[in-house]
């Protein structure tokens, strides 16, 4: 088996990179040109919500189609040429129909493409099962490569927000069809490895699986948890960006704002997101996750004053970094091996894509109705969460 060399790994990371900043660049400033292009709060929460929810549809389907074909690359890079065109569809659209259709367009093509990119990068970078001599490293830790694209999210959310300062929120819209289409032109670049077999892995989750699923008391007060504090986010990710502009904060420092919650879920998953759920155990982490929530809801919903915000923005690194890693953990130690992959596939379809949707969608409503005055609701989802946690 041959050594790691940044050979191998630099096509992966460019690869990352181009797709992360592409969402970088856009997912803060949408709900913002959607406004600006005629779209109350209400409407606004619906496109966001399809959108969320057609990806639910659109992600397997499309790792299906790569499966049977052995064409993950090609998948991904046509799933990316259709994204990067239907972006450009948002500029010179308005009402409500037309900007819905095309969100709902690039949505059912973005959402394949993380999933694809991790399955062209895995088989590269996982080890040789039952071995640990050194050399004989199948590549390199996905973690480099994940991080990377966390990273590059960061510094697009920052480009962009500078860019829409100075020529407008269509820059953002540019910058993601352009990031978009250099990631599909790389693609075919990249090595594609065989998967690592798995002969404990079920091929399709069937109903008896999912029944064994639900019986098992902690699977289910992880997807509650993970439903409730990861939902709480709809209105902030929807809605934030429009409050903040509305009290004043330019897009440059909004963009900045944005970069620093990601740069503290990056902390959190490659620095002290270990060492913390260590120490606290799955049940500890999930509860400060928690408290987290609650704090950083409750003070979004009284002030959008610089200096608060830029002191709750990192409290993203335990309200989603966090609980993510201790849920991952509850889920190992709790579902039996045969069931980890219908296990995953439901907590990232139920606990964190269905609530997500759900959720957006009654953001709209409740940030048109009350505004900022929401966050309350989203502060006590998180404390709703808390006994479940404790219990986790």
């Amino acid at each position: 088996m041959a050594p790691f060399s940044l050979r191998a790994l630099a096509p992966y990371l460019l690869l990352f990179a181009a797709l992360y900043a592409g969402f970088g660049v856009q997912s803060p400033y949408l709900p913002a040109f959607l406004a600006e292009h005629g779209l109350a709060p209400e409407l606004i929460g619906i496109v966001l919500a399809g959108a969320t929810a057609i990806k639910l549809v659109t992600g397997p389907a499309a790792g299906r189609l790569a499966d049977r074909l052995g064409a993950a690359r090609m998948v991904f890079a046509g799933c990316a040429i259709v994204a990067a065109l239907s972006a450009l569809g948002y500029l010179p659209a308005y009402g409500f129909w037309v900007l819905f259709a095309i969100a709902l367009l690039q949505a059912a093509a973005l959402g394949p493409l993380a999933p694809l990119a991790d399955s062209l990068v895995l088989p590269a970078a996982a080890p040789p099962r039952n071995s640990t001599r050194r050399g004989e490293r199948r590549g390199f830790d996905y973690g480099w490569v994940r991080g990377t694209g966390s990273g590059a999210f960061i510094l697009g959310s920052i480009l962009s927000g500078q860019l829409v300062g100075t020529v407008g929120l269509a820059a953002a819209i540019w910058l993601n069809a352009g990031l978009l289409a250099a990631a599909a032109l790389w693609a075919p670049r990249v090595r594609a490895l065989p998967p690592r077999s798995d002969s404990n892995a079920d091929p399709a989750p069937s109903a008896r699986h999912i029944g064994e699923l639900l019986r098992l008391p902690a699977f289910r007060r992880v997807v509650v948890v993970a439903a409730l504090i990861l939902g709480s986010h709809a209105l902030h990710d929807g809605f934030a960006m429009i409050r903040w502009q509305a009290a004043g904060v330019v897009p440059g420092t909004a963009g900045l704002l944005w970069a620093e919650s990601v740069a503290a879920e990056v902390v959190v998953f490659f620095a002290i997101g270990r060492s913390l759920l260590d120490r606290l155990g799955a049940n500890g982490a999930a509860m400060l996750a928690a408290v987290a929530g609650i704090v950083r809801w409750c003070v979004s919903a009284q002030t959008a004053a610089l200096p608060a915000l830029a002191l709750i923005q990192p409290l993203h690194g335990l309200t989603f970094a966090l609980l993510h890693l201790a849920c991952m953990r509850r889920l190992a130690e709790a579902v039996p091996p045969g069931l980890s992959a219908t296990a995953l596939t439901l907590y990232g379809t139920v606990a964190i894509g269905a609530a997500s949707a759900l959720l957006t969608l009654a953001s709209g409503e409740l940030y048109g109705a009350i505004g900022p005055q929401g966050f309350w609701i989203m502060a006590a989802l998180c404390a709703i969460a808390l006994p479940f946690a404790r219990r986790l």
